[in-house]
């Protein structure tokens, strides 16, 4: 089995075409707005709807928060549609909920910690080649491939 077909089972084409529509995107918002489209931001930015807290109702947020609501609806319903239309159905894993929801806690607290999150370090920050930001994508990198690794070794299964 070649390195290619191991890395990319269902072949080039859907990653080529999912990292092309999510650059495309991104320099749409950037080019439109001039504010990088990180999805824990715009995401922390709707919050300013539902709670008085400060760090939510920043004024850039205020002035932003309808199309930033609209981009965070959108990818949500972006990944249903193509689940629903291309995909194996609604729920694609084996992972258990609370493995899942312990999980996305901790990206959370790691995007507040990072100050951001993959997508606005990762597409954003690298390709504006903001040392933060290349240090936060290698950080990210490193951790996760020494998890899986831990997780493979000590045999944990979804």
């Amino acid at each position: 089995m070649s390195l290619i077909t191991t890395l990319f089972p269902n072949g080039i084409a859907p990653y080529l075409l999912g990292g092309i529509l999510v650059g495309a995107g991104t320099a749409l918002i950037y080019v439109l707005t001039g504010i990088p489209a990180g999805a824990s931001t715009f995401l922390e930015s709707t919050l300013s709807y539902v709670s008085d807290i400060k760090r939510f109702n920043r004024p850039s947020y205020l002035v932003s928060r309808d199309w930033r609501v609209v981009f965070t609806l959108g990818i949500v319903l972006g990944a249903l549609a193509y689940t629903l239309t291309l995909g194996n159905g609604l729920w694609t894993t084996e992972v258990q909920p609370w493995r899942l929801f312990g999980g996305g806690v901790l990206v959370g607290v790691g995007t507040r910690l990072g100050k951001g999150c993959t997508s606005g370090h990762g597409i954003c920050g690298v390709g504006s080649r903001s040392q933060t930001s290349l240090i936060n994508v290698a950080t990210f990198l490193l951790v996760a491939i020494g998890t899986a690794q831990l997780v493979q070794a000590l045999g944990v299964t979804p």
